[in-house]
């Protein structure tokens, strides 16, 4: 069986890969197809597809995070595999082989997973507030092994202002580090930064151009080893990124009707859900939107229709049409048109804002902020009271890092619903020749069967389904 490196160059596209000559060659030299993503055209969506072969409505992952209705709570990026339902493609592996091992290097949903070998990002929350950064792994002795040789993980690069290539330098250098020292038979290993400075200045910018060639670069070294090594390396991407210009107030749409309720404590509002007749779960360009009255749908509908930058609506039975219709996902679901997106906000009063807006707090937010890549361009000082922060938190003090702008207008590249061409979505690349049946119409890979496609690449397809028939 011949092992097989999993890559996701997340944000990868052909326009993307015109500047990625180590990575264009993977399809040159054995096979390269369009790659059908899945709505929402988000990460945790995309990988959980990637790795159950089902679609949301059956493994679950509406988006990023969701509506917690038993909690009563909006979580974005939560991590435990539990989350995820169905057989994960190495455990259909190892249906017939049972010694096959798996390492995943910071695919999501990696906490409880039962790969063999796992790193994540994980920082430490100190008692006093502060968050140092770090990361998860199994074997515990993983992490040693590669804080000592890579320094502890980068995770004030791998998301935020500060975002950067240094967060991908280090995966790829852990990747590198566990094909050569653990030969794990699948390894799945996320690449993230072309997802930064697409969102920051747009999928056609310098800045894009420039990302494009930094991560090829980064790469090639784990390309030519894995291959050297007799390896399978297939690279895919999760969504292309699309210039956007307008943002979507949904949740200030939804107060301004009455629907959306709050509280303050100190002066600040918070999202009340509880007490919300309507509330909106916004995740790039796709919105959940959950109702609480059934009588107050037509309403809510017909508001968000209304909506400038709003493509579609989808209710419970447009939903099953997209693979979307599961218990997790909004009464409807809001997809924008291509050049817009929606924010989180609901507060209609900046002064009344909640502490954490400016900051970047991916856990409190009821929704995703692409803002969070910024330092606040209108704010001279934002950079100056980061290293501040930063000082303070080097002589053991409380700090806030409170210099993310809530003018969404700087937000220049977003992704989530599904792709208008091909040129500009996600990419499949493999450098040996695809197995039988994989290529679907229109010489297209749907996102349900990458799952078999590594299998098959493995020679362990026919086998793996034969073992569950019987069961």
């Amino acid at each position: 069986m011949k092992p097989v490196l999993l890559l996701d160059i997340v944000g990868m596209t052909p326009a993307q890969l015109r500047h990625m000559p180590s990575v264009a060659a993977l399809g040159n030299r054995g096979a390269r197809a369009e790659l059908g993503t899945v709505l929402p055209a988000v990460t945790c969506s995309a990988q959980s597809t990637f790795l159950t072969g089902r679609m949301p409505a059956e493994h679950g992952i509406v988006g990023n995070g969701w509506y917690f209705g038993d909690l009563g709570e909006i979580h974005l990026w939560r991590q435990h595999n539990k989350l995820v339902a169905g057989e994960k493609l190495w455990e259909s592996a190892r249906a017939v082989q049972p010694d096959y091992r798996a390492a995943n290097l910071c695919w999501w949903y990696a906490m409880g997973a039962s790969t063999d070998l796992t790193v994540t990002p994980r920082p430490v929350y100190h008692a006093d507030g502060r968050k140092s950064p770090d990361c998860y792994t199994r074997p515990p002795s993983l992490h040693d092994e590669l804080t000592e040789r890579f320094g502890p993980f980068p995770l004030f690069h791998y998301w935020g202002p500060t975002a950067s290539l240094r967060s991908t330098r280090w995966i790829v250098g852990a990747a590198r580090h566990v094909l050569a020292h653990h030969r794990p038979d699948l390894q799945l290993v996320y690449v993230p930064h072309l997802d930064y400075d697409l969102q920051r200045f747009g999928p056609d910018s310098p800045e894009a151009v420039a990302a494009a060639r930094d991560v090829d670069v980064e790469l090639a070294p784990l390309l030519r080893e894995a291959q050297e090594s007799g390896v399978t390396v297939v690279a895919l991407s999760e969504y292309g990124i699309t210039p956007v210009q307008q943002p979507v107030d949904i949740n200030r749409a939804l107060r301004a009707e009455g629907l959306l309720e709050v509280y303050t404590q100190e002066g600040m509002e918070y999202l009340d859900p509880w007490a919300s007749r309507a509330f909106a779960v916004a995740d790039h360009q796709v919105a959940h939107v959950h109702v609480a009255d059934e009588s107050d749908q037509p309403k809510v509908r017909d508001l968000v229709r209304a909506l400038g930058g709003v493509d579609e609506v989808l209710d419970r039975s447009a939903q099953q049409r997209y693979g979307l219709d599961h218990h997790r996902a909004g009464d409807f679901v809001a997809v924008a048109e291509p050049d817009a997106w929606f924010t989180y906000y609901y507060w209609l009063d900046e002064d009344r804002a909640p502490d954490f807006a400016r900051g970047v707090e991916i856990h409190r937010k009821p929704g995703f902020d692409p803002a969070e890549l910024f330092f606040d361009p209108a704010d001279r000082w934002a950079k100056v009271r980061a290293l501040t922060g930063l000082a303070r938190k080097r002589v053991g003090l409380r700090y806030a890092m409170n210099v993310v702008p809530t003018d969404p207008r700087w937000v220049r590249g977003s992704h989530g619903r599904l792709p208008d061409s091909a040129e500009h979505g996600p990419v499949l690349l493999s450098t040996d020749p695809f197995p039988d049946g994989i290529v679907g119409p229109g010489d297209r890979i749907p996102a349900t069967r990458v799952r078999d496609l590594v299998l098959g690449l493995q020679g362990l397809t026919g086998q793996a389904s034969r073992k569950r028939s019987t069961e």
